[in-house]
């Protein structure tokens, strides 16, 4: 079989069963009378029935060939017959999400051609023959090659629904800005979502919304977050000084971009003070849309709910169905957006935009700020708040769903978030004794690093070398999976008791082949990490004249997406400097695994 055929069978096998499924099912009752049922799959044109019991379970088959075995029996009664009498059990089925490759490796393993698909609540929607099975292969390996690739064709259609999605939601800072009556802004938002839109559209008439293997998912989640970035400059480049050379504008207003997208949060803004209200809003709008649009990217295409499941040893709560999922962690967080927004205005913040801005950047764990003044002078109470919202977008999307479901009685804390908070806890104890600073001040930076929000009073530039070491390494770490925060993330640590192992030939043999790629992984973004911010902070110390502590600090919060600055990069860096910066961002968005899994498969 040629590469191209193997390629098209491999893609058709990874889809549903529900594309290929026979929805057209004739179900009944266990009591129903073989005669009847016989004149039922004459009237139906159906070889089939699926025998349900009171609840609808499905508990059994019959085909036409059992009918004909048992009316024709002398032995039978064909009166008193039911279909209970003559149905073969136990019934062999398969969940709806499986794919055409599960349902051929469960008829081989049960010597059977025929499968009802189950919905999640057991109901039969639908089954799936073996001789469909067979056409769909033969059909995959007889066409022709095609200008797109199948696997192109998914990476496509489920980018156009990334992007169309995103258009939509960029509608409420649209809104926001024509209410304000900033024509400005809502003239660039406005632009970036149509585009979006169209892009979605065109992308989605070329391509098809199927299943993705990993390398395929890597390519979706990086090509989001960079085609995002790139539309999200549109807004930016409206309200720049128009005084600067075209390159310097475009790489300001890409850096800012990806600042958002990402949840790196540096800024480039020297007053954002005198930006508009709705341009303040906007950005930190992006930053929701960016951290929990990739998180749904991410449960989507790396997690699909088999993996889930395997990973519910490092997650809080249940494990979900992804539509649950989405629309409950939407709802929660708007309820803490709504929340913090208002505590803030209660204890003193008036301005009820700035506050919803300053809201959605803390829970997003992104870090601009609608003003260069908010965090001066704020209460402790403040204080108190704003870290509270940082820890919550620090969390796994998980914990807030048990959170809730349980009516806000305390959750069960899994692995992950007991590290967390043990990792946070020291740190602060261990910042607050060499910093210099005030403990509530101590206290807030070093949530600000672990949670990578990057929320801050002051540049971080005059702290000393121990300080320094503290807030780098807790950005390092960052924060939870299935969270909104950045950097290596706590569940990664835990593959790290494997490492030793992997060095010794008699232990090694003994880890499983999946557990040796999560542990080379791992050691891989905990070495890349450093390296590339040392790379990185050594060509700012060289170009901005800083010391080189200071550099790499900044370099630190970039690739960690952390947004701590210590005033090394501003509007005079560089253009090419800031559109690498820029990419930077993108990549410590993706944990750098994205990049990984498309340029060195085996990993997968």
């Amino acid at each position: 079989m040629s590469s191209d055929s193997e390629k098209a069978v491999s893609y058709v096998l990874s889809k549903y069963v529900t594309n290929y499924m026979n929805k057209d099912v004739l179900i009944l009752g266990p009591n129903t009378q073989t005669r009847e049922a016989a004149r039922m799959i004459q009237n139906y044109e159906t070889d089939d029935i699926i025998v349900i019991d009171k609840n609808n379970v499905p508990i059994g088959i019959v085909t036409d060939k059992d009918i004909l075995n048992k009316v024709g029996d002398t032995r039978v009664y064909t009166e008193s017959t039911i279909l209970k009498d003559i149905m073969n059990t136990p019934l062999i089925t398969i969940n709806e999400k499986a794919t055409l490759q599960d349902a051929l490796y469960k008829m081989r393993d049960n010597n059977i051609r025929k499968l009802p698909v189950l919905s999640k609540k057991n109901i039969v929607i639908g089954i799936i023959y073996q001789t469909v099975i067979a056409n769909v292969i033969r059909t995959a390996t007889s066409t022709n090659p095609r200008l797109l690739s199948p696997p192109m064709k998914s990476v496509l259609g489920n980018l156009g629904f990334v992007l169309q999605f995103a258009g939509v939601l960029l509608i409420v800072p649209a809104l926001v800005a024509t209410i304000l009556e900033d024509t400005t802004s809502a003239t660039g938002i406005y632009l970036t979502t149509v585009l979006l839109l169209v892009t979605g559209f065109f992308l989605n008439s070329y391509g098809e919304k199927s299943s993705l293997n990993l390398q395929q998912a890597s390519i979706l989640v990086f090509a989001s977050i960079f085609l995002l970035t790139l539309f999200g400059t549109i807004p930016y480049l409206y309200v720049l000084p128009s005084t600067e050379t075209s390159v310097e504008k475009f790489s300001n207003a890409f850096f800012s971009s990806a600042a958002g997208f990402t949840t790196g949060g540096i800024s480039l803004f020297d007053e954002p003070e005198n930006l508009s209200q709705s341009f303040t809003f906007f950005r930190s709008y992006t930053q929701l849309v960016g951290g929990m649009s990739f998180i749904y990217l991410v449960t989507t295409a790396f997690y699909p709910e088999s993996k889930l499941q395997s990973m519910r040893g490092f997650i809080s709560g249940r494990t979900l169905h992804m539509k649950e999922l989405f629309l409950t962690i939407t709802v929660i967080f708007v309820i803490y957006i709504v929340i913090v927004a208002s505590l803030l205005y209660v204890f003193g913040e008036d301005n009820i935009i700035d506050n919803f801005s300053l809201a959605m950047s803390t829970l997003a764990t992104g870090g601009f700020l609608p003003t260069s003044t908010i965090l001066d002078d704020l209460l402790w109470q403040e204080e108190v708040i704003l870290m509270g919202a940082m820890i919550l977008g620090a969390l796994p999307f998980t914990f807030h769903y048990a959170f809730v479901r349980k009516k806000f009685l305390s959750p069960k804390l899994g692995k992950e978030v007991l590290a967390y908070f043990t990792i946070l806890g020291s740190a602060i104890i261990l910042f607050i004794a060499i910093s210099g600073l005030e403990p509530i001040q101590s206290a807030f930076y070093s949530v600000s690093a672990s949670t990578t929000a990057g929320l801050q009073m002051e540049s971080l530039e005059g702290l000393n070398g121990g300080a320094h070491a503290i807030l780098i390494i807790l950005m390092i770490i960052g924060g939870c999976g299935f969270s909104t925060a950045g950097g290596l993330k706590i569940f990664r640590l835990f593959h790290l008791k494997n490492a030793i192992a992997l060095f010794s030939k008699v232990k090694r043999a003994e880890l499983s082949d999946q557990t040796k790629k999560e542990v080379i992984s791992a050691l891989i973004i905990l070495a890349l990490f450093p390296i590339i911010a040392a790379i990185v902070g050594a060509h700012l110390a060289n170009i901005e004249d800083v010391s080189f502590q200071n550099a790499f600090f900044e370099a630190v919060s970039i690739i960690t997406t952390g947004g701590l600055s210590a005033g090394v990069i501003d509007i005079d860096t560089d253009p090419t400097t800031k559109i690498v910066l820029g990419f930077l961002m993108i990549f410590g968005r993706l944990e750098i695994i994205a990049i990984i899994y498309i340029f060195v498969p085996k990993l997968i």
